[in-house]
């Protein structure tokens, strides 16, 4: 099987710690893998981000001026209980101003990928992701930011359904992006041409 043979893996390397960008790989090494004997902290990206940022190894040191919205993911947050790392993250970056959706944290619409609907047309007259698409629009924000690769591709299919014209269409963006962007600026780089990234 293969969970056990990347066990078998991760032993030989002694590797201790896995940091995740997928909600969904989060949920399977974190609470799957124990039973294959894969016992090694895991942690998810927004969990190791809010982290680095707290403890000053990330400095984010660009302001924004970015108004987003916040788009809690099934297997990270319902699955989980992770939701405080990503507003953490937000907060602690300049510039950010977060508003949150009617529907958020524990209450959160799914992003319509799950159960592997992102690959398959929906019946109805309405498609999942159109609809939380427009429940973002309807925050204001210019950004809507996630945790998930999944939700990110939903988004980028909803918006031009629900914002046909391209000028003031809201941009969706990994939560992780809008750490780069504060922590090394727009162009990748600080304002003295070096990464400030300690980690």
């Amino acid at each position: 099987m293969l969970a056990e043979q990347l066990v078998e893996t991760f032993k030989a390397k002694n590797v201790q710690r896995v940091i995740t960008n997928c909600p969904h790989c989060f949920n399977t090494f974190k609470n799957e893998y124990p039973q294959f004997d894969g016992r090694f902290e895991v942690l998810h990206h927004t969990e190791f981000l809010e982290s680095a940022l707290t403890d000053g190894s990330l400095q984010p040191r660009h302001s924004l001026d970015s108004s987003v919205t916040y788009h809690d993911s099934c297997y990270l947050g319902r699955m989980n209980g992770v939701y405080d790392a990503p507003r953490q993250i937000i907060e602690l970056l300049p510039g950010v101003d977060l508003t949150e959706m009617r529907r958020s944290r524990s209450k959160g619409l799914c992003c319509g990928a799950g159960g592997g609907n992102m690959w398959q047309e929906e019946v109805g007259e309405r498609r999942v992701n159109h609809v939380r698409t427009e429940e973002a629009v309807g925050t204001g924000a210019s950004e809507v930011v996630s945790n998930c690769p999944f939700c990110i591709q939903m988004f980028d299919d909803g918006v031009p359904a629900i914002q046909p014209e391209e000028e003031g269409r809201i941009r969706p963006f990994d939560i992780a992006e809008l750490v780069e962007r504060s922590v090394l600026g727009e162009d990748g780089a600080s304002s003295n041409g070096t990464p400030t990234a300690t980690t």
